[in-house]
């Protein structure tokens, strides 16, 4: 969640924690640039498997729907989890 927001007042469809990348993955991460390229293959990887691949089927079915807005705390978005899941959802 967007930090700030609390997820009462942010009024959500739906609260996806399962696309998240695993605990294992952030912590290896460790927003290091040079390694977003391996990051962003491990996580995608993390996508195709349940249950992360159940929530992500039905984010596109909100996408098919119409406007999808994906909230993040996160400060740079191109070297974090959420631009490879706007990517993975765009495929």
């Amino acid at each position: 969640m967007a930090a700030g927001v609390a997820k009462d007042a942010a009024r959500l469809d739906e609260w996806c924690k399962d696309v998240a990348p695993s605990k294992e993955l952030r912590t290896w991460y460790g927003h290091r640039a040079e390694r977003y390229e391996e990051f962003a293959e491990r996580y995608r990887e993390e996508l195709a498997v349940s249950p992360a691949a159940e929530a992500l089927g039905r984010l596109r079915g909100y996408a098919a729907a119409g406007p999808l807005t994906l909230l993040t705390a996160t400060k740079d978005v191109g070297l974090s989890h959420v631009g490879v899941l706007a990517e993975v959802l765009g495929e």
